[in-house]
């Protein structure tokens, strides 16, 4: 199926039917994430992958609505990053050198102009960029897994406390943006015969 055809199918999947998405197309959904635009290349974020039943029913007290996480595959957690530091940086600047066989000394002015960037925001700044960061991530996640016929729901309604006892976040340092199930829709889930509802044309776009 086409990109169209795979995004018209896609819904937000409200129960799965526990069937075990493949690893090969797991992998490729997880590198349509690694693969995602990310401002000044520094991935300021995380991507964990729940995939034991043991953690999935450990987070399901978590959530508002806990049918996704109970009969969902894999339950990814997106966690945005509250602060960016110079061993950050510096880490970054390494795997760089390290990736393109480059001197770290020839990177010297791109890594100032990071540094000087990241150094005028103030930490509320820093993490409202990494969140929009992580977005990018989640739209890239979906959109992989639709073409590879997997469905997903995206959930932001969750108890931060609880996902970060269970998988240990320091809540210092990170924060849990958004998490996305994934699976294979429920014959028994209704939402999927529902017509996707969106803005007609001349409400949406404006061409200037």
């Amino acid at each position: 199926m086409n990109y169209l055809e795979a995004l018209s199918r896609r819904y937000s999947v409200k129960k799965f039917n526990n069937e075990i998405i493949p690893q090969e197309t797991l992998h490729n959904i997880l590198e349509s994430g690694k693969l995602s635009a990310s401002s000044l290349g520094l991935q300021p974020y995380k991507i964990l992958v729940a995939e034991s039943e043991e953690i999935k029913q450990k987070l399901i007290p978590a959530f508002y609505n806990p049918s996704q996480i109970s009969t969902c595959s894999h339950l990814i957690i997106i966690v945005s990053k509250k602060t960016v530091d110079e061993s950050y940086i510096n880490g970054y600047f390494r795997h760089i050198s390290d990736v393109r066989e480059t001197p770290i000394e020839n990177l010297e002015l791109f890594k100032n102009s990071i540094n000087q960037h990241i150094n005028q925001k103030t930490s509320d700044e820093i993490f409202n960029w990494a969140e929009k960061q992580s977005y990018i991530v989640l739209a890239n996640l979906m959109y992989a897994a639709a073409i590879e016929n997997i469905d997903t729901c995206p959930m932001e309604g969750f108890r931060q406390d609880v996902i970060e006892d269970v998988l240990n976040i320091n809540p210092e340092t990170e924060k849990v943006t958004v998490t996305l199930a994934l699976g294979y829709r429920s014959e028994e889930d209704h939402f999927q015969h529902m017509k996707k509802v969106r803005k007609p044309n001349e409400k949406l776009f404006k061409f200037i």
